[in-house]
């Protein structure tokens, strides 16, 4: 592959001591008599290797400088602090969820770098505390005063003028204060219940006895957090356009200005913001479940009743209102955040909906790529297209239609027989879905569907489209016990002449028209014969009893995917320790089994060159003298979510290439059922390594790359470069 070689990344001098010192005991003097293979290093060090937890926290670091970044239009500046509140949303939920369910059961399991729970959860607080509080810090010090230059004005209640008091006076007399239930704590009122993820109102009053009281108020999540002030027009721009003014006040701070109507004849004294988060990483016990779309059914309710991991506070409450929260929420002192408000920043997305187009991305549409931009002329047919090549679709750049489309084809195509699929995230109102309905339902195709119920957080639209797809006769299978279905997989059965064809699209992401055009992820639709063989093979391993161990050229997990990759990485091993060129380029979401992670420090020993792109978790830590300097790790986030994976074996000039659905994680490898397929052919594994993967090579401005330390640092432009951005270029290439 025509790429530079890179120069070895050895710890750079800002690595805080105490990891220089940990690191260098990892590794031992090499004997010289030693090959370079066999140098006397524990690969198995903890030293060696960056905490899950903290890593996903450090690419929550990488969405914030998306925040920063002044080169992007401001609402999608705001989005991306919206993304990093909803992530961070998730985190607590999941992540610290799991390790407060390990600290409180008494679990001593070391994570990969040697942290106890315990251990790992201090870590955690630390760290996510000091995200947070910049992340709010810099929405009201940067953001607030920007957007306001721009006309969209967040205004403090009591900065409105008469004609806006007049407007949300009205709004919360006849939206609002309809919704609203103020509940009291004494003792003939228990302490109310607050939901995960909810706002409310910690409120002391006064009765006419001069008695204090508390009382909750949740603020309705059913109404905007921003409340919409008439928009008034600004001054004639340069180019003769006149601009709308935006206004807007908090729903909290309305109720909070209001609260006398919801307590008559009580003196309120003081009402602060609170945010609860709970944990909802439950486990659904499969082997004793009768039912598993109840059972799941039955945990999404459970969800919100988690115990709490987190409450977030204002800063501004006092300690007396604090204690009680604490005291009867059971809230350890440590899952308590205090913090400017607002509180709960995934409620941000709803300023990225102002219509000023001028403050976003621009507009693009995603193109239909060339072997398919005929098939709804008279002559044109997808399958007929497939049967000429192989077709790969690179999206949000191409255009996920032509799968829609395809299945569309399959179910209105006397000559198609069945359809098969697995869906994991869907979304609403799937048009793939409606694809899979109408066969069934209007030309009577046989359809069998794996819907995986335990997609997280994706759980209840599962749950409601499997109802859906059942009752109109479809096959439904929930997935198999103790495995979750991450494979993106379609097949269909067509009658042609006197046989059967099989056409399949493979994909890294999920079947749902929306994120398709927000994620970056790599489909193929091939009808290669032995592709097709394995496909069957798969699905019966999925709907009915199997035991088939082997595949032709799928790579399948839990089956033999570890088996494969690790094969073909050992490949790269051996010819470059016989003295061929050896390459490894990986393109994947997450980095963090620990055996692959062996296996890379491996191959980097041995003088193979490895490039990975890791967008998320990598818990290698790379440019390690002895152990990783062969190893370069690139992390790119950017106005799309990079979600494929790319495996590339240089394989001494025979150049592999697979893509599918599995990061290397335990949980793909082991307990998912994912699907790695093969690029073939000499045009399309070109297309992969110079139009995608080169593409993401010369990104030097949003790539960041990973310091041995964990951390992650700008790439430097050299003299006279040209800033390239990857996903601007792909762009560019769709727009010629």
């Amino acid at each position: 592959m025509d790429v530079n070689p890179q120069e070895p990344i050895v710890p750079t001098e800002n690595l805080e001591k105490q990891s220089e010192e940990v690191i260098i005991e990892a590794i031992s003097e090499k004997d010289s008599n030693l090959e370079d293979a066999e140098r006397a290093i524990d690969l198995k060090n903890p030293a060696l290797y960056i905490n899950r937890e903290l890593g996903m926290l450090e690419f929550q670091r990488r969405v914030f400088d998306e925040v920063k970044d002044e080169t992007n239009p401001l609402l999608e500046r705001i989005k991306f602090l919206a993304i990093l509140g909803s992530n961070m949303d998730e985190f607590f939920m999941v992540r610290v969820g799991g390790l407060k369910m390990q600290v409180d059961a008494g679990v001593v399991e070391f994570s990969i770098d040697g942290l106890t729970p315990a251990e790992q959860l201090a870590a955690v607080r630390k760290s996510a505390n000091l995200i947070l509080r910049e992340a709010v810090e810099y929405w009201n010090e940067v953001l607030c005063p920007l957007l306001d230059e721009e006309g969209i004005h967040i205004l403090d209640y009591q900065e409105l003028n008469e004609k806006q008091l007049e407007n949300v006076q009205n709004y919360f007399e006849e939206v609002v204060f309809p919704v609203l239930t103020p509940l009291a704590f004494d003792p003939g009122h228990p302490f109310p219940y607050i939901s995960n993820l909810s706002l409310n109102l910690a409120i002391l009053i006064l009765d006419p006895q001069g008695q204090e009281h508390f009382a909750r108020l949740k603020v309705p999540a059913s109404l905007p957090r921003f409340v919409p002030i008439k928009r008034s027009s600004g001054s004639v721009r340069r180019d003769g356009t006149v601009p709308y003014h935006h206004y807007f006040v908090s729903l909290e701070d309305l109720i909070m200005n209001n609260l006398e109507a919801l307590f008559p004849g009580m003196q309120i004294v003081e009402a602060y913001p609170f945010r609860v988060t709970r944990n909802a990483d439950f486990v659904i016990q499969e082997l004793e479940a009768d039912d598993l779309l109840e059972t799941m059914a039955e945990g999404v309710k459970e969800r919100r009743f988690g115990t709490i991991v987190r409450l977030s506070l204002s800063n501004e409450m006092p300690r007396r209102i604090r204690e009680i929260l604490g005291q009867n929420l059971s809230v350890e002192h440590n899952d308590i955040y205090f913090l400017q408000n607002p509180l709960g920043l995934s409620s941000l997305f709803e300023l990225y909906n102002i219509e000023r187009y001028d403050l976003k991305y621009p507009l693009f549409i995603p193109q239909v790529v060339p072997p398919l931009d005929f098939i709804d002329t008279p002559d044109g047919s997808v399958f007929a297209a497939i049967q000429r090549e192989n077709i790969i679709l690179h999206h949000p750049y191409d255009s996920f239609m032509p799968v829609v489309d395809f299945l569309r084809s399959a179910a209105r195509d006397p000559n198609v027989l069945a359809i098969k699929q697995t869906l994991y995230r869907v979304g609403k109102n799937s048009p793939v879905v409606q694809a899979l309905l109408e066969a069934r339902r209007d030309y009577g195709k046989q359809v069998a569907v794996l819907v995986e119920l335990k997609a997280r957080f994706d759980e209840e639209s599962n749950i409601g489209w499997a109802k859906v797809l059942e009752s109109e006769g479809v096959h439904v299978i929930y997935g198999l016990l103790g495995l979750k279905t991450h494979s993106k997989i379609a097949l269909v059965v067509r009658r042609e002449g006197d046989g059967m064809r099989r056409y399949v699209h493979l994909g890294t992401g999920n079947y749902n028209a929306v994120t398709a055009t927000q994620y970056e992820d790599i489909g193929m639709f091939t009808c290669d014969e032995q592709i097709g063989a394995d496909a069957t093979d798969l699905f019966n391993y999925l709907t009915g009893y199997s035991v088939k161990d082997s595949y032709r050229k799928l790579w399948v997990a839990p089956v033999n995917l570890r088996e494969k990759m690790t094969e073909c990485i050992q490949r790269e091993i051996e010819r470059s320790l016989s003295g061929e060129p050896a390459h490894l380029i990986f393109k994947m979401n997450a980095l963090v089994d620990k055996p692959m992670i062996e296996l890379l420090y491996n191959a980097s020993q041995s003088g193979v060159k490895i490039d990975l792109f890791v967008r998320g978790i990598c818990c290698l830590r790379p440019g390690i003298e002895g152990v990783s300097e062969n190893i370069r790790v690139i992390s790119i986030v950017g106005r799309f979510l990079e979600h494929s994976r790319i495996y590339y074996f240089l394989n001494g000039g025979n150049e592999e290439v697979y893509m599918g659905s599995a990061d290397l994680m335990p949980r793909n490898l082991n307990r998912r059922v994912e699907v790695i397929y093969p690029v073939e052919g000499p045009s399309h594994i070109r297309y992969v390594r110079d139009e995608i993967l080169k593409t993401y090579f010369s990104d030097n401005y949003k790539a960041r790359q990973m310091l041995s330390d964990g951390t992650y640092k700008r790439l430097e432009l050299g003299q006279n470069q040209i800033t390239t951005i990857s996903q601007e270029t792909f762009l560019e290439k769709r727009s010629i």
